[in-house]
């Protein structure tokens, strides 16, 4: 593949975990996971798995995707399998709320529409795989590592669940199992470590797809624990080959910033590596690549004046999108916000934003709340978020961490609308041991086109290390009290990426 350099980029920025790719002649498609956001499982499209382009949304109606409004945050869509087999592409994923469960979808045009779900009552656990052998018999293979075949377009279990292989001696959380025949043998791979500092990814091989397996004497074959990359809780990979032969794993990891223990605050990412085999037939990943061009991409900058009905499929809400409460259509050129909730401390708010996906970075939007109160804000989870939020006559900056909810700042504003703004900049001493991942800056435009600060505010608040779960920071726009409409939004990075080598 040309075009490469040695990185430390991911090839999907931003909070998008738990990757699992395949390809269809050309083209190759990639999943990550969800968790409380509606719509689900976000879905891109790449010639070269380098260069992603989101062309949907796989549980994108609230038929295929249920989210209750008391689920807890990280709950929802976990890790789901991308499988393309007999002419149509398969997903089968994980709902971890109330009432939910392992379910599969399937469509002959990855655009969509996807299938309504299928359940899968008999599949335990999480993480859940999809392989068919030559016989076409379907296996699904589960976090554990535990293993069942299914019958893909009924749900029903065939036969008695059996264990396969469950990583090294004494390893946490064996789990993310992906199934493979290449060549005379079935690999099995599957993440270890737990999807912290020891995260990493071992592998397996075996005669058929339910083994007997030996361990690779290698393992694990991709980790950064006890190193000090740059990425780090490497793990929870995918394998794919291309079109010219060469092979690749796609996975997830994390870049922390700041002092002592390091905080990393987009969550976990997506990125790449090549694989080569040794000459007797184990893979070994070699270093993290990008293209070689590592300036900001035309496509990096957004702006959504909400002329279109339709949402862009880059916009994520809090577990599901009522028209009511969520829309485009009620004044042309506006998206209208109704709060349901009374802040963003609430389960059930009324927020929808897109995922930050750059260390240093923008956001700004017009709202008039003239007829309410609500805002611009970045969150985390309910427990974790800054927001500055106008009422139409004054702006004020709200923090929230953990069990404390403050005020910090406020300001009256000429009646109206408002042009509110995040600025998210490195801090300003890199090297202190103590300094946060970077400074979270809240204010408001000016009637002379100035920008006047309300709050600069400590970015390690709104990371996993403080919040922990398993998402990461989304910008966007929310309603805390009566109607909000927001005339636009604009988001952009603001740093150049650096090229590593």
């Amino acid at each position: 593949m040309k075009g490469l350099m040695v990185s430390d980029q991911p090839v999907v920025p931003g909070f998008h975990p738990d990757p699992s790719v395949c390809r269809v002649g050309d083209d190759y498609y990639l999943v990550c996971s969800s968790f409380e956001y509606f719509p689900g499982i976000p879905l891109f499209h790449s010639r070269d798995l380098l260069h992603w382009t989101q062309i949907g949304n796989v549980l994108d109606r609230p038929e295929q995707l249920r989210l209750p409004a008391d689920m807890p945050s990280s709950g929802g869509i976990y890790a789901p399998t991308l499988r393309h087999h007999d002419g149509r592409f398969w997903l089968i994923v994980t709902n971890c709320s109330e009432g939910g469960g392992n379910l599969l979808v399937s469509t002959a045009d990855p655009a969509g529409p996807w299938s309504d779900p299928v359940w899968l009552p008999g599949v335990p656990g999480i993480d859940p795989d999809l392989a068919w052998d030559e016989d076409g018999t379907c296996w699904c293979t589960f976090a554990g590592v535990g293993q069942v075949a299914i019958d893909p377009y009924t749900g029903r279990t065939l036969g008695a669940e059996r264990r396969l292989w469950s990583g090294a001696p004494g390893a946490k959380a064996p789990e993310a199992p992906h199934l493979y025949r290449i060549g005379e043998y079935w690999y099995l791979l599957i993440a270890e470590g737990g999807t912290e500092r020891g995260h990493g990814v071992s592998i397996a091989r075996g005669p058929g797809p339910s083994g007997p397996f030996e361990a690779c004497p290698h393992n694990p074959v991709l980790t950064h624990r006890g190193t000090d990359h740059s990425v780090q809780n490497t793990g929870h990979g995918d394998l794919v080959q291309a079109a010219d032969g060469s092979w690749w794993m796609v996975f997830l990891g994390v870049r922390p910033h700041g002092g002592t223990p390091g905080w990393h605050v987009m969550g976990r990412e997506t990125f790449l590596a090549p694989v080569t085999w040794t000459d007797d037939g184990w893979p070994v990943v070699g270093e993290i690549v990008s293209p070689s061009d590592t300036g900001i991409a035309a496509d990096a900058t957004f702006r959504d004046d909400f002329d279109l009905p339709e949402f862009h499929p880059s916009w994520i809400s809090l577990r599901d999108r009522s028209p009511e409460h969520c829309t485009t259509e009620e004044r042309p050129g506006r998206m209208t916000l109704r709060a349901r909730g009374t802040s963003l401390d609430e389960p059930d708010a009324v927020f929808i934003g897109r995922r930050q996906q750059h260390l240093a970075c923008r956001a700004d939007a017009l709202i008039d709340a003239t007829q309410g109160a609500g805002g611009l804000a970045v969150r985390l989870d309910e427990q974790h978020h800054y927001a500055i939020e106008t009422d139409g006559t004054q702006v004020q900056v709200i923090s929230r961490v953990g069990s404390v909810r403050a005020t910090v700042a406020t300001l009256p504003v000429p009646a109206g609308p408002a042009v509110l703004s995040v600025r998210i900049t490195p801090p300003p001493r890199p090297h202190d041991a103590r300094t946060g991942p970077d400074v979270i800056t809240l204010g408001v435009e000016q009637p002379d086109g100035t920008f006047a600060v309300l709050a600069m505010l400590d970015g390690r608040y709104l990371s996993t290390e403080v919040a922990g779960g398993f998402t990461g920071r989304v910008i966007g726009l929310y309603a805390a009290r009566g109607t909000v409409h927001a005339d636009w939004f604009a988001y952009e990075p603001t740093v150049r990426a650096r090229p590593t080598t």
